[in-house]
């Protein structure tokens, strides 16, 4: 299996790079970046094949500049971009402009030199780029998929394992809608150990508005003690990458474009429940929310529609 990344150079690129490389799927990775950024590249696949040695991995890793490498790739995943800045606290929304013209070059060249692979958006807004990526590139919406909201439903997860004094696996929760600011958690349907969360006697003390304002602005808050989030991208990208390249068929929560399959809502490209598999988005999971849910997931695709609309017209994407 071969899978490419756009944007290796950076800390996200280089990051989830290791985290593929241990993947027993994956035989052939290309890491694409600037040709300023080459040698660079060239030293993380040195220090990563050292490190993978330890574990008896072995597997090819180019690093290049010349994006036709990407050729018969079963994944090209794109973190190229502008990423946010500790010194300049910015939305997720602040970096549409800049990166939307990024990220619909990289999916024109993915179309022209990977035409099978399934796009895996990693760039921020990645409800929006992934839309424009699916625009861009003209494949059908099962194959190009965003991060969306998996990353947030693992950042819940933590925060309720944490609280309820459980191991992590024990809690299935799921966040949906855009991944910024018009997030949705699925309490509703959140359970530990098979209970629904409310039943639990800890619920009472359970601070829901705290703890989604946590979930939410997580990233600014990494970013802020280190200058970037690196591991928890990273890993969230390997989940999704390793449930396409093995056919797991996990219901994970990625941003995928949407028909009206959740509350009849269309074109727009939103994190809801998506079955993974070789085809990429195999099928997207209808699901029952309550009226709260409900009311902020229709919020969350308006805006997100509003602002994608205003993106493509103003770049005649």
């Amino acid at each position: 299996m071969k899978v490419s990344i756009i944007g290796a150079s950076g800390r996200v690129g280089k990051t989830t790079a290791f985290c593929i490389s241990e993947d027993s799927s994956v035989d052939d990775l290309v890491l694409i970046s600037r040709k300023s950024s080459n040698d660079k590249v060239e030293g993380e696949i040195t220090d990563m094949c050292d490190a993978l040695a330890a574990r008896d991995i072995g597997i090819k890793h180019t690093s290049s500049s010349n994006i036709e490498d990407i050729s018969d790739s079963k994944i090209v995943i794109i973190t190229a971009g502008i990423p946010r800045k500790k010194q300049k606290p910015m939305s997720r929304i602040d970096l549409v402009a800049p990166n939307a013209k990024i990220v619909a070059k990289y999916s024109k060249d993915i179309a022209k030199y990977s035409q099978n692979a399934t796009i895996l958006v990693i760039t921020n807004p990645v409800d929006i780029m992934t839309y424009i990526a699916l625009k861009s590139s003209g494949f059908d919406k099962s194959r190009v998929l965003g991060l969306g909201n998996h990353l947030d439903s693992l950042r819940l997860k933590n925060r309720i394992a944490d609280h309820f004094d459980v191991h992590i696996s024990e809690v299935h929760t799921r966040v949906i809608g855009e991944h910024g600011d018009y997030m949705v958690p699925l309490l509703s349907s959140t359970t530990i150990g098979g209970m629904p969360i409310e039943y639990l006697s800890k619920y009472t003390s359970f601070n829901i508005d705290e703890t989604i304002e946590q979930v939410k602005n997580a990233g600014n808050y990494v970013i802020g003690k280190k200058g970037a989030t690196e591991y928890g991208p990273a890993y969230a990208i390997s989940n999704v990458a390793s449930a396409i390249l093995k056919d797991e068929k996990k219901i994970l929560t990625v941003s995928t474009f949407l028909e009206g399959e959740i509350e009849g809502v269309n074109d727009v490209c939103l994190g809801v429940p998506v079955k993974l598999g070789v085809k990429g988005a195999e099928r997207i999971i209808p699901i029952k929310m309550n009226k709260q849910e409900k009311s902020l997931f229709l919020e969350a695709a308006n805006t997100v529609k509003a602002c994608t609309r205003n993106v493509m017209k103003k770049l005649d994407l």
